[in-house]
């Protein structure tokens, strides 16, 4: 697929290999009722063309990457903007955007830093299951 990203579709770039991730991932799924979100590992072919495009250091920035009109969020941004798309209650949580950056990021980082050592890690990203397989880009 062209890491060509579409007018009405974000994409969240994940790592593929990390368990706290992928449970993210598969949440966000459950929650996105409207299939706004379209998901590729960093890992992925597709993943490390659409950060190349958009010169995304992946060794800066490596759990959650959020793409959208060619324009991209990272960290704790990123994920306050896809709760704004989820359903229920979740987009009250990106009232939290009012929280300063640098004190979102640096919990963040936290998780991110330990999130293999926490969660676990996996030997090889993740295949999707065939009733969510239409939501990921390979």
């Amino acid at each position: 697929m062209d890491p060509k990203t579409h007018d009405h579709t974000a994409i969240v770039l994940f790592d593929g290999v990390c368990n706290f991730c992928n449970s993210s991932v598969n949440f966000i799924i459950r929650h996105d009722k409207k299939a706004h979100f379209k998901f590729a590992p960093i890992q992925s072919d597709v993943g490390k063309a659409i950060c190349e495009k958009l010169a995304i250091d992946v060794q800066k920035i490596d759990s959650i990457i959020l793409i959208e009109n060619d324009q991209f969020a990272v960290k704790s941004s990123a994920i306050l903007r896809i709760t704004k798309k989820l359903n229920g209650a979740y987009p009250l949580l990106s009232g939290f955007i009012i929280i300063p950056r640098f004190v979102r990021d640096a919990v963040y980082d936290l998780i991110a830093r330990n999130r293999y050592k926490w969660f676990g890690k996996k030997e090889s990203c993740m295949i999707p299951t065939p009733d969510v397989k239409e939501r990921f880009i390979f």
